[in-house]
């Protein structure tokens, strides 16, 4: 059900939580284009300075079930805006850092204060809309802005970066997080579970070391090896841990997840699996262009920010339109759709060459992929809530949200390992840098477009058409659909 406010205080409302989430998005990627700066100045080893992104990454995505299950018994707003504060002070901390250690650890802490306020913003969205077109067209604009913060914040931490220093690509969030804590408190609407006030405390301790450990295995792999000790090790620990947590939740009187509790939904279930493809092939896309453009083409990291907006307008249009297709023809065709154009759009890539153009080469693929990505992420963000009671809202968001850090960790480290593999051997071959880079490139482009082939299969074997259709006849006539286990 929706929370009751005015219609444009909803809106205003709107506009607050997107933004929250793009500085959180955005932040997955701004330091990208900052690394080699951040390197010199800290004195960072070569194999360290990926744990920048790699920290940042690990707590965000160990704690999103956490905060979202927080956010539903402490208070949606509450944590919002908890999360907001904890995340800019980690961003001030880590703009003042003056060792890689310091840094580290204030990316971590980001990554924290993101898993508290990302799954509060996103179900704050769907307890004030009503399920529906209402939601579907707030739903299209949440996905707008978070679908474009990945290309948004390369773009932007170019010009930081190259204008003002690496510091700010942190500092830029202190003011628009502390700002947006303050308004938040004014304007967002207090929500929160009224049932049940005990926490599962050893669910929570299990999940979040299971999932933080699978994250920090799968973001390692590339340089431990995925047959080494470690690797195999964590993910074994991963495994023990993620069952652990479903016995105890199984017995809990008060679950961090019910079991089978929100996955009655069979939806639910095929959307966050189906997350997992969408955000492999999405976040190995943007990793993968921006070497391209600096290794191979020879970008600096201005000119490669810019080079970003074509794609991020394409994601910010095609988002907007992606809302009245969901309306008009429900969530599942509109998702495989995207999926199948993001892929289209990733073989596109695979096409580039040593000594290509930004035309032939990165603009119109950029355009392609991100009317696909457009498509994929509002159609699927619906999907991830549709049906969901109120007082899981946070649950489900917390879940999607998990799925899509998951998903780009493993979809990252598989798709490095790719590209290194067959760079060097391509180099032990005889070939230049350049062949041998762009050819690393090429496969992973292939794999990635694999990748999102495989999650248009696993949505349209495991997304409810049943659901999908109910839910498109509900928002045509204006009302809130019926969840199904469908």
């Amino acid at each position: 059900m929706s929370q009751s406010i005015a219609t444009e205080r909803k809106w205003l409302a709107l506009a607050l939580l997107a933004a929250a989430q793009f500085v959180v998005v955005l932040d997955a990627s701004i330091v990208n284009v900052a690394l080699p700066s951040i390197g010199r100045d800290l004195h960072f080893s070569q194999d360290d300075l990926s744990w920048v992104i790699n920290a940042y990454t690990l707590t965000f995505g160990g704690f999103l079930l956490l905060g979202g299950r927080m956010a539903d018994l402490l208070g949606r707003r509450r944590m919002f805006v908890g999360g907001l504060i904890l995340f800019a002070l980690a961003s001030l901390a880590g703009g003042l850092a003056n060792s890689e250690t310091q840094l580290i650890v204030a990316r971590a802490v980001q990554g924290l204060g993101a898993a508290l306020l990302s799954p509060a913003a996103l179900s704050l969205v769907t307890v004030i809309f009503k399920e529906g077109a209402e939601r579907n067209k707030a739903l299209g604009v949440w996905g707008a802005v978070a679908g474009s913060g990945g290309a948004v914040g390369v773009m932007l931490g170019g010009m930081l970066t190259q204008w003002a220093g690496w510091e700010w690509v942190l500092f830029v969030n202190v003011p628009i997080g502390l700002a947006a804590a303050a308004i938040a408190t004014r304007l967002l609407p207090e929500s929160r579970n009224e049932g049940a006030r005990h926490f599962d405390f050893a669910g929570a301790v299990s999940v979040t070391a299971g999932l933080s450990i699978l994250v920090y295995a799968l973001v390692d792999a590339a340089s431990a090896g995925w047959g080494s000790t470690q690797t195999i090790g964590l993910i074994a620990l991963s495994a023990v841990l993620l069952g652990a947590f479903v016995a105890i939740e199984r017995s809990s009187r008060a679950p961090l997840v019910p079991f089978p509790g929100i996955f009655r939904i069979r939806t639910i279930t095929g959307i966050n699996l189906t997350a997992l493809f969408v955000a492999a092939s999405l976040f190995s896309m943007f990793f993968f262009i921006s070497l391209y453009m600096q290794q191979v083409l020879g970008y600096d990291a201005l000119k490669a920010g810019i080079s970003y907006l074509p794609l991020a307008f394409g994601i910010i249009v095609s988002a907007g339109l992606a809302s009245g297709l969901t309306t008009r023809f429900g969530f599942k065709p509109v998702l495989i759709s995207g999926l199948l154009l993001t892929s289209a759009g990733l073989i596109w890539f695979a096409q580039v060459s040593p000594d290509g153009g930004y035309v032939s080469d990165i603009l119109f693929p950029s355009l392609l992929a991100a009317v696909g990505l457009g498509l994929a992420f509002v159609s699927m963000t619906v999907a991830a809530v549709s049906g969901v009671e109120a007082h899981e809202a946070g649950l489900a968001s917390g879940l999607i949200n998990t799925s899509q850090q998951v998903g780009g960790a493993l979809g990252l480290a598989v798709l490095a390992t790719v590209a290194n593999s067959r760079t060097g051997d391509v180099i032990a071959g005889g070939a230049s840098q350049a062949v041998a880079l762009t050819e690393g490139f090429q496969r992973a482009f292939m794999v990635g477009a694999g990748i999102a082939i495989l999650g248009a299969i696993v949505a349209s074997v495991l997304i409810s058409g049943r659901a999908s259709r109910e839910h498109r006849e509900a928002a045509q006539r204006g009302e809130v659909p019926v969840p199904v286990a469908a």
